[in-house]
């Protein structure tokens, strides 16, 4: 890794992660020296008193950005799910939620009711204030396992279980596959500090594929049009058209238009529709969390904007049957609720992150249930499965460890690099791919000027 650096930031963070992990270690030690505290409870009862063991889910709803409801939502029908079933271990199940409002006096706010809470775990959570968030939580020896992997810091607290690759293996991924099909490439995205580092991610796939790097498009995360983003993004696209008399990487191929603006990408394809028409044929190109197949269905399908796009995921596409157990409980716990759609890569990591969490207190047997004990048992080298969903999921004590591939790059506790190349053909999206295709190398080759 000679001449490369470590890629530090969160998208929002602030903090040398090596730093914050030595901290935290240290609170868990002081946790450990103390023998009520730091959110270990004794007995089987996470707290609760009742026998239950109590959990949390965050997501921000019902704001002006990005809102993830479903997560949430789905949580507490899989503890109505679990509970009718005699519980885990024989326990009850109790979902706490709350609202992060896509802020961090809220997201703090989250994590110090979760403390006070003495949950045994957050589970299956978004939110991009992981500032905010995790301090509480690695005070008091809290695991957070399966976020939506929107912050670094998720892949660098060694009180974080990753169950996907976040948004660095999906513009990794999505980088690697449009070196080999496309022209000029251009990503349009936040010009905030979180997207500085989307072009990075991004280029290090492209450049992986031997493609020069993508042109940069900035843009308002909360603009209501793009029409002269999407001028800028065609223009940058088409620069190297054969039409246009090109050379190198763009010429005699479709140029591809990259926008990763979360729940504005929507905004921005109504404007790059229009546009569109004056240039010649580009391809778009998104990740999984730009579209899902609701967005893609309300915006016409088949006759809709994304015909034809590439986008990368973490798991299978919704239509695979590996879902069908999700599929169940949703259809008994939570039918109707417009909240949850089995489609929603949200929705699907918090059943992950919940398989995991559930898999991590069903090996403690009869045994203690609380923070320090599910924190030590996922430390421990427990193997998860997820039935193909991902793959096998451990992570390593030694978050630091020379073998840990990703840590050199500042992604210690990332253990899925996974992604899969979704296409959406006929209005639907379906697997343009067969299997997982792992970034590791590619996220090893990322570089930071």
């Amino acid at each position: 890794m000679t001449g490369r650096r470590r890629i530090r930031s969160t998208f929002l963070s602030r903090h040398h992660r090596p730093v914050r992990a030595a901290l935290a270690a240290g609170a868990l030690a002081a946790c450990a020296a103390l023998a009520a505290g730091c959110g270990v409870v004794p007995g089987t009862t996470g707290g609760s008193g009742d026998g239950s063991i109590k959990v949390m889910t965050w997501a921000p709803s019902g704001t002006e950005a990005t809102n993830k409801p479903g997560m949430p939502a789905f949580a507490q029908a899989y503890a109505r799910w679990i509970n009718a079933s005699g519980g885990i271990n024989g326990h009850k199940l109790t979902v706490l939620t709350c609202n992060d409002n896509n802020d961090g006096v809220s997201a703090a706010k989250c994590a110090r009711r979760a403390v006070k809470e003495n949950v045994v775990a957050v589970v299956g959570s978004y939110s991009q204030y992981a500032d905010s968030f995790f301090p509480p939580l690695e005070g008091a020896g809290i695991p957070y396992i399966g976020g939506y992997g929107v912050t670094n810091a998720e892949f660098t607290s060694p009180l974080s279980y990753p169950v996907n690759g976040g948004q660095p293996t999906l513009l990794a991924g999505l980088g690697k596959e449009l070196a080999r099909d496309c022209g000029d490439v251009t990503l349009v995205r936040p010009d905030t500090i979180a997207g500085d580092e989307l072009p990075v991610l991004l280029d290090s796939g492209l450049t992986t594929g031997g493609h020069r790097a993508a042109s940069d498009v900035r843009a308002a995360d909360d603009a209501s049009e793009y029409s002269s983003q999407s001028v800028k993004a065609l223009d940058g696209a088409t620069a190297g058209s054969a039409a246009s008399g090109g050379s190198g990487a763009g010429a005699g191929k479709q140029g591809c238009v990259v926008p990763a603006l979360g729940d504005r990408t929507s905004t921005f394809m109504d404007s790059f529709r229009r546009a569109r028409a004056e240039y010649p044929r580009v391809r778009t190109a998104m990740a999984m969390g730009s579209v899902d197949q609701t967005e893609i269905d309300a915006s016409g399908g088949a006759s809709g904007p994304y015909e034809g796009s590439y986008i990368t995921g973490w798991y299978p596409v919704e239509s695979d049957a590996r879902w069908d157990a999700m599929k169940k409980v949703i259809n008994k716990e939570a039918f109707g609720d417009n909240r949850i759609d089995s489609a929603d890569a949200g929705v699907q990591t918090t059943w992950i992150a919940y398989t995991v969490f559930r898999k991590a207190v069903e090996s403690l047997g009869g045994g203690e249930v609380s923070a320090d004990s599910v924190r030590g048992v996922l430390n421990d080298g427990l193997k998860i499965p997820t039935g193909g969903l991902t793959p096998t999921l451990q992570w390593p004590r030694d978050t630091w460890a020379s073998t840990n591939h990703l840590a050199s790059v500042g992604f210690p506790r990332m253990v899925n690099a996974n992604v899969t190349l979704q296409v959406v053909r006929q209005g639907q999206l379906v697997a343009a791919r067969k299997g997982f295709t792992d970034v590791t190398q590619t996220l090893r080759n990322a570089d930071i000027d």
